[in-house]
């Protein structure tokens, strides 16, 4: 089993994915620590100094001039996971909560929240004993995952409710079977519990890393409708796009360049019109925004997920505990924004592609690609769940980050809904591999029915895996199983997308 190693500063996507989706066993490096020991030591000595300090000898939000009673720190930290544990909602999916586990280990790891030594070993132990807190999907507005994040707070405490083996328990209970004890908490262990953003890190994790993925896949289709419908491929020339170098498109024309590689479509005398429809002939230009929206998520994301989000912080150097706004997330939210709406093109254009391909006076194909004639309904019924598709696509990508809300009365005066902006990215990717799968079926059937010389190496991969689950459309049938089949076994494959991203030009 593979293990990933927290250091603070190195966790990556496929790290999260890992101990996420895979169970991948979790270990503290060996500098982790002695650099908490140094900062609880700072903490230890501002609290026996009495110097006032936000959330660890004061109170909190409106609460923050109020001074804290040497003997109610321990009280008030138990206080403050209790008090914020308000999330209401469905639990959130095992994989996120392993993923905001995760990155919150990794925020402490690196320092500046001077947690107790303990609370960190702890939830290290939590994930590799697959004690899982049940944490509800709705509580954060950005301002910090405060609400949500008590409930882990909560079963670190022996309280709330955890799943363990199956079975949704009682947070002691399910410490105690999976050979754990519940934690004490310290002088502002418990705002500690609750602060930073892990959720919006962990969660935007893996939607960037399933995204990456679906773009791969993007190309991959798209490539394999170009083969259907024998498009041009001078609008991916090099030549041309240097004349107006928008931003990514010239990565993503050579990605399609790469999957047509080895077949006839790579010469554009080739083609079958001089111009195409701009579903085809532009998907450069949109899937290269997507790159585009995908590194500025990246630059955005790192930081979170290996920074460190806490207000205070401790800077064990100097041995002061500073304010923060390091829980302020606008950039990350922002980009969770900008990358809904350019899946939400890529959505688009996938759906106008395969609309075309039923098209016989655009297509020079049988109309909607049945070859026994218009008194058969062939793929057109599945342009209607297309289009359903890209509705709620379009929907979902609706802009949060801009949404009026506030928290503490006076003092938490903006947010930012990064968590809700990565929660919806989850549910787009879904929708649109829904949808790549709708066009690689229909695609697929054009091809068969095109019978070109030679395939381009991607399109002729991706239709020899879709034949081996799908057979071609003779008479009509229920298509909505074909599909699903498709999406599940050939464009959720990892060795599928592994090979598509080779054949790319990408590592496998």
């Amino acid at each position: 089993m593979r293990r990933v190693v927290i250091d603070g500063r190195t966790l990556s996507y496929d790290d999260v994915v890992a101990v996420a989706h895979h169970g991948a066993g979790v270990e503290l490096a060996e500098e982790v620590p002695p650099r908490l020991a140094r900062e609880r030591a700072v903490v230890d000595d501002v609290v026996d100094r009495q110097v006032p300090t936000y959330g660890l000898t004061t109170g909190l939000g409106t609460r923050s001039s109020y001074a804290l009673p040497r003997d109610e720190l321990e009280a008030f930290s138990v206080r403050t996971v209790r008090g914020r544990a308000n999330a209401v909602g469905d639990p959130l999916p095992v994989p996120v909560v392993r993923s905001a586990v995760l990155a919150r280990v990794n925020g402490l790891a690196g320092g500046g929240s001077g947690v107790r030594p303990e609370i960190l070993t702890l939830l290290v132990a939590l994930l590799n004993a697959r004690v899982h807190p049940v944490i509800p999907e709705v509580g954060s507005i950005g301002a910090a995952d405060l609400v949500q994040m008590a409930h882990v707070g909560l079963v670190v405490i022996g309280e709330g409710s955890a799943e363990f083996a199956g079975e949704v328990l009682d947070g002691a209970a399910a410490l105690r079977r999976a050979g754990l004890a519940p934690a004490e908490l310290g002088p502002k262990d418990g705002h500690v519990l609750c602060s930073a953003s892990p959720l919006a890190a962990g969660q935007g994790a893996l939607a960037l890393h399933e995204a990456a993925a679906v773009l791969t896949l993007a190309q991959a289709v798209t490539a394999l409708t170009y083969e259907g419908f024998r498009a041009n491929t001078s609008p991916l020339d090099a030549r041309v796009l240097e004349l107006r170098p928008a931003p990514g498109q010239s990565r993503a024309a050579g990605e399609l360049l790469a999957l047509l590689d080895g077949g006839a479509l790579s010469d554009p005398r080739n083609a079958r019109r001089v111009q195409d429809p701009v579903s085809l002939r532009c998907s450069a230009q949109v899937h290269g925004a997507l790159h585009t929206a995908l590194d500025f998520a990246d630059a955005a994301l790192r930081p979170e997920l290996n920074g460190c989000g806490d207000n205070p912080v401790v800077l064990a150097d100097t041995g002061e505990i500073l304010s923060s706004g390091n829980f302020h997330t606008p950039a990350l939210a922002l980009a969770f924004d900008t990358l809904a709406l350019a899946l939400t093109q890529t959505a688009s254009i996938s759906a106008e592609r395969m609309r075309r391909l039923l098209d016989p006076a655009v297509s020079g194909l049988p109309a909607n690609l049945s070859p026994y004639g218009p008194e058969r309904s062939g793929f057109a019924p599945l342009a209607k769940t297309a289009q359903a598709l890209v509705a709620e696509i379009r929907m979902l990508s609706v802009p949060v980050s801009t949404d009026p809300r506030h928290g503490a009365h006076a003092v938490e005066d903006d947010s930012t809904n990064a968590a809700l902006g990565a929660r919806r990215l989850t549910t787009i990717l879904v929708r649109l591999r829904q949808l790549l799968a709708v066009e690689s079926v229909v695609a697929t059937q054009a091809v068969d029915l095109a019978a070109p010389p030679v395939l381009g190496r991607g399109p002729e991969f991706l239709h020899s895996a879709i034949r081996k689950v799908v057979s071609r459309l003779d008479d009509d049938r229920a298509c909505g199983v074909d599909v699903e089949t498709v999406g599940r076994d050939i464009l959720g494959s990892d060795d599928v997308r592994g090979t598509l991203r080779a054949l790319a030009g990408g590592s496998a």
